[in-house]
Formats: C-alpha cells, sequence, structure tokens
C-alpha cells in the first residue's frame, strides 16, 4: 500500500530529484511564492520575506514515512500494519531496495537543497540592498532547519555527502563525510548562527509565531553534540537553554500533546498546522493516518478513522507498568481490548490499573482490530477537540519536534557523562521531568536512571531510545522477540539503491547495514 501523499509526493519528486539528472528541473526553480517566469527585482526587499515563508512551507511539510523511519529501530516501537518495509528494518533485516529507504532520502536532502537556494536568494536580496539584520536572521532560520534535517540523514546513514549548494548536480563532487564529521560541521553551522537569532521563546516571535530562535538552534547543537560524545558541549548549549527561564514543562503531560499543547511553553519546535478554526476551507494539514485507529468509536460521530501504523511495544508498556507509570503510559499508549488481554495473559500482569482501559480519558473506544493490538497516543487527537465540520483524523494538531524535557535529560545525560554545570545538576534536571508526571523524586541520579527517564519520557517519539543506545552501546537491548541486532552491521542503513546508481561515491563506501 503505499497512500495517495506518498504517490502524490514522490510523483512530484521522482522527476525532479532522483539525484541528479530530472531533478535540476525542478530544484533549479525559485522557491515557494516567487514567480518561475517573471525575473526577480531583487531590489524590492519586501519580498526577502517570501523567502523565510517559503523555508518554514517545506519545513511544516513532512511526509508521513520519514519520522518512522527514523524511530521505527527501537525497542520503544513496532511497526503495525502493510507497511512491509518499516516491518522488515525494524527486524533488522535491511533491503537497500525498499521504496521509504529511498523517499526519506529524497524528503530529507530535497529540503536541505531547496534551502540553499532560499539562503542564496536571500543573500542577493542583501546586496541588493535589503535589510542586513533581517537577510542575516532569515538564512540563520534556515541553517537551524537544514542542521537538523542532515542530522536526522546521518542518524540513518552514517557517512555522507554535505550539500553546499542548490545545485544537486554539485553532489556528485562531493566526498563523504563520516559520521563525525557531519555532527561537527552541524555544531559549527549552529555557531554561526546563534548570534543572528531572537533570543526568545518561539512562542513569543510576532513575526513567525513559533518560529525558530536562539535556543532551538542551542538544542540541535546539542544534539549534536550529544552524537559526538562531547559531554561540556552538551551541557553548555542545554545550560544556556536552561538558564534563559523562558521555558516550563507543560503541567498536563497528556494535553502537551493535544490541542492545548500547541506552540505551549515546553516547546522549542513544533511543524505547524491549522484549520484555522473554520468548519470549511483552507487547511495546513499533516498526515497523521499513519498513527490513527482503524477502528474505534470516537465520542465526536463522524471523526475519521488512520491506518494504524505505529504502535508502542510490549516491552515498553510493562517498562512503563512496572515503574508505577500512569500519566506518561496514559498519554503514550492506547489499548484495545485484545492488548489488555494480552498484557494480562503474563502473570506478573494479570492485575492491571483500573485505569488502564480501551476508553480514553475523553471518551474515544478504541476497538480491536487485526492490524495492531495498541495504537500510539502522543500522536491521538480526542474526537472531541477536532473543529465541529472538520472529520480528518488529527486535524489541527501541530507535530513536536523539540521538546524542553528534551533539554533537561540531554544536560542530565551530559552531566552523569562527565560534564560539569553550574545551571542545574542531573538529579534536578530528571526531578524536573518526573514531577511532572507524578513521579517520586530520584537522589544521586546515574546514567542507568537518566537512560530509563528518557526511554519514559520520548517513547515512540523520533527515535530517540535508539540512538540513546547506540551512543551508550547498548545494542543488547534491541534483542527481543526474535531480533538480532549487530552493532557493526545495524547501526547504519544501507544506502538506497536508486542513490547509489546515481551517486559514485556510494558504490565505493562500505556502508554497514
Amino acid at each position: 500500500m503505499r497512500p495517495l501523499k506518498y504517490i502524490k509526493y514522490n510523483t512530484a519528486l521522482i522527476a525532479s530529484l532522483i539525484f541528479m539528472v530530472s531533478c535540476l528541473d525542478d530544484l533549479e526553480r525559485p522557491l515557494e511564492n516567487v514567480d518561475p517566469i517573471e525575473r526577480v527585482d531583487y531590489t524590492q526587499s519586501q519580498n526577502m520575506v517570501l523567502m523565510i515563508y517559503g523555508a518554514y512551507a517545506e519545513l511544516n511539510a513532512l511526509q508521513w514515512e520519514t519520522v518512522p523511519l527514523i524511530g521505527v529501530r527501537g525497542d520503544d516501537v513496532n511497526p503495525a500494519g502493510d507497511q512491509f518495509p518499516l516491518t522488515e528494518t525494524d527486524q533488522y533485516r535491511y533491503d537497500r531496495n525498499f521504496w521509504i529507504y529511498n523517499s526519506t532520502w529524497l524528503n530529507l536532502y530535497s529540503d536541505i537543497i531547496r534551502w540553499h537556494g532560499a539562503m542564496e536568494e536571500i543573500e542577493k536580496y542583501k546586496q541588493a540592498g535589503a535589510n542586513a539584520t533581517l537577510a542575516d536572521q532569515y538564512v540563520a532560520e534556515i541553517k537551524v532547519m537544514r542542521a537538523f534535517k542532515l542530522l536526522q540523514l546521518a542518524r540513518l546513514w552514517g557517512s555522507l555527502p554535505i550539500p553546499n549548494q542548490s545545485q544537486p548536480a554539485h553532489l556528485f563532487n562531493v566526498p563523504l563525510s563520516s559520521f563525525e564529521e557531519i555532527m561537527q560541521h552541524i555544531s559549527a553551522q549552529m555557531d554561526e548562527a546563534i548570534p543572528f537569532l531572537p533570543s526568545v521563546h518561539p512562542n513569543q516571535r510576532t513575526d513567525i509565531r513559533g518560529g525558530i530562535t536562539r535556543y532551538t538552534s542551542l538544542a540541535v547543537k546539542a544534539m549534536a553534540n550529544l552524537e559526538l560524545k562531547n559531554w561540556p558541549g552538551v551541557a553548555d548549549a542545554t545550560g544556556q537553554i536552561i538558564a534563559s527561564n523562558l521555558f516550563r514543562l507543560k503541567d498536563d503531560y497528556y494535553q502537551y500533546f493535544k490541542i492545548p499543547g500547541k506552540l505551549d511553553d515546553e516547546s522549542l519546535l513544533e511543524l505547524q498546522y491549522s484549520d484555522f478554526g473554520q468548519s470549511t476551507g483552507t487547511v495546513t494539514r499533516y498526515n497523521w493516518n499513519f498513527y490513527g485507529p482503524a477502528s474505534w468509536t470516537p465520542a465526536r460521530a463522524g471523526a475519521g478513522n488512520g491506518w494504524g501504523f505505529w504502535e508502542p511495544s510490549v516491552k515498553y508498556i510493562k517498562f512503563m507498568l512496572n515503574r508505577g507509570e500512569q500519566e506518561r503510559l496514559q498519554t503514550t499508549v492506547l489499548f484495545t481490548p485484545a492488548g489488555i488481554a494480552d498484557i494480562q495473559a503474563d502473570p506478573n500482569f494479570a492485575n492491571l490499573p483500573a485505569w488502564v482501559s480501551n476508553v480514553s480519558p475523553d471518551g474515544d473506544v478504541f476497538n480491536n482490530h487485526p492490524r495492531y493490538k495498541y495504537l500510539s497516543g502522543k500522536f491521538y487527537l480526542p474526537s472531541t477537540q477536532l473543529t465541529p465540520g472538520r472529520f480528518t483524523y488529527g486535524e489541527n494538531n501541530n507535530y513536536k519536534v523539540i521538546r524542553y524535557s528534551e533539554v533537561l535529560l540531554m544536560h542530565a545525560e551530559a552531566l552523569v557523562s562527565g560534564a560539569s554545570s553550574g545551571v542545574k545538576s542531573a538529579t534536578e534536571a530528571v526531578n524536573e521531568v518526573r514531577t511532572r508526571v507524578g513521579m517520586a523524586p530520584l537522589s544521586n541520579v546515574t546514567l542507568d536512571n537518566v537512560l530509563d527517564e528518557k526511554f519514559a519520557e520520548f517513547g515512540t517519539e523520533w527515535g530517540i531510545r535508539f540512538y540513546d543506545l547506540m551512543r551508550h552501546d547498548r545494542p543488547q537491548e534491541l534483542n527481543r522477540d526474535g531480533r538480532s541486532f549487530q552493532m557493526s552491521v545495524h547501526k547504519f542503513l544501507p544506502y538506497p539503491l536508486e542513490q547509489q546508481s546515481i551517486l559514485p561515491q556510494l558504490r565505493t563506501e562500505v556502508n554497514p547495514g
């Protein structure tokens, strides 16, 4: 099955970005909102803003298959349904011919290359007399977008060519950079961007509300340094975010992932979507169907179904039950009757808490379905929160990307790994996250405590669990239910076959996987 969004996107892009032949036609065109026929008058500096609007449009145009591929290999989640490439990848059986690999490669690289085009256009406006301060800020914002996508590419494939201009053909001659070199490049790019970005919370921006700020850039820098195990660098970047006192955890963990959590003080980056509060008309939407229930009885009659392709793992559920978690488990996992029975079949979990139910706190009922036993609750929007007249599953919700809880736990991870900080101790950072969800505080936290807290906090999100295990050399956690993970073979995916046929440097690289 290849749903319409994939078909539409692939049709448009296969002719423009199957690197490098036909991609030239599409990627050499001007970006969003720029007339491809008329010559651009760069002295009309008011039009420079169109470049940043187009860049954000690309950022928000996330394809449904991209994030699941980034996160599917962790022990917190399983792919469900008929997406065979995801199922095989989850089992560490990689096939470089899987369409989803090539599609994700194209999704991420096409954004990066188009963003280079936007930066080049902004520079032309700047040279023609546009506001230099704004031009530098816009370029800095795009650098953060580019760095985040490059981070995801490297986590998936390891060694890669780093684009440095908007002409795709130049990649023919770009040598591969190692994983470590890419992370160093990202960190350096963030150092370049930070001085030009506003020092406010993203939700305080009045020009582009929820847009990138200095603190988004610091968070991406922390992520790159985390992968480098540059613990002082992580502590410094996260410490600056914490010391700003602009960010705080939302009191209600459950509602943070729903409409009340849009552009919350906890968010450093969200992908934004809206139905503009109207029952009909214009809508900007993410394809939430991937996560939604294929069979449910919604509290609001008529609410649409999903595909049910993203299933929290039994390992995660039992881990959370053993910890006495309620708020995070109830938020992350939606149970069906068959799922509850499956857990209770284990004598250790025969007596489940009364709140474990196939009915959500908002009254939606999740029925049995042959595709899955559990559903992904962080990507669930209660039917009662849909705008009246709008019935598409999940419509009007934002997609969470970087959260303050991740900043706190990256800070803690750096400190227990050897860094120091005068801003907040590792124990304080972990307990801030725990207190929000009613968990008892810990004393003198260790690396095991931090990684367990990250497992609990970020289950099913952005592959955070998998990359934590890779970074700390704990592949044995992934050997469950017949899986056999070997770090030297399975840490990175094989390059997509279509890309190997085009980029010669991919054919000579020995890529694990």
